[in-house]
């Protein structure tokens, strides 16, 4: 059997992190049935504050109508309303409950707490060189 290259067997090692971190976050937000994506949209929601659901969608980097979607669920559970845009009758604002502030920090913390786990094996050097080398690859 040949053996792989080293930029493949980078390449590998590098997504089945991902996707392992991925399986970690997915598993912490399970207790409160939110998904990745609308853990996203609270997180933009919170940082970013009220916005269009077009401008929520650009954030997102996703399509308008699975912006849409998001946005449905989490109304549908009371943790954002929407509003008519005092500038513009056509479109309409995202903004956070203060359910779904409340649930966004705990989440935010539980999620923390799982990714402290998650690379507690590494030494407080080996963190510190991950998040260097991940800084100069994300650029």
């Amino acid at each position: 059997m040949a053996e792989a290259e080293p930029d493949e067997s980078l390449t590998e090692a590098f997504w089945a992190v991902a996707r392992r971190l991925r399986q970690v976050n997915r598993e912490a937000l399970a207790p409160w049935e939110i998904t990745p994506s609308q853990f996203r949209a609270l997180g933009t929601l919170v940082r970013d504050g009220t916005m269009r659901l077009s401008d929520l969608s650009e954030r997102l980097r996703i399509a308008p109508r699975s912006a849409t979607e998001v946005v449905d669920a989490l109304q549908d559970r009371g943790l954002v309303e929407r509003l008519p845009d005092p500038h513009d009758r056509r479109a309409t604002l995202v903004r956070l409950t203060e359910h779904g502030a409340d649930l966004a920090r705990s989440l935010r913390s539980t999620r923390a707490a799982e990714a402290a786990g998650f690379f507690a094996r590494l030494t407080d050097a080996d963190r510190t060189e991950l998040a260097r080398i991940l800084d100069t690859l994300r650029d």
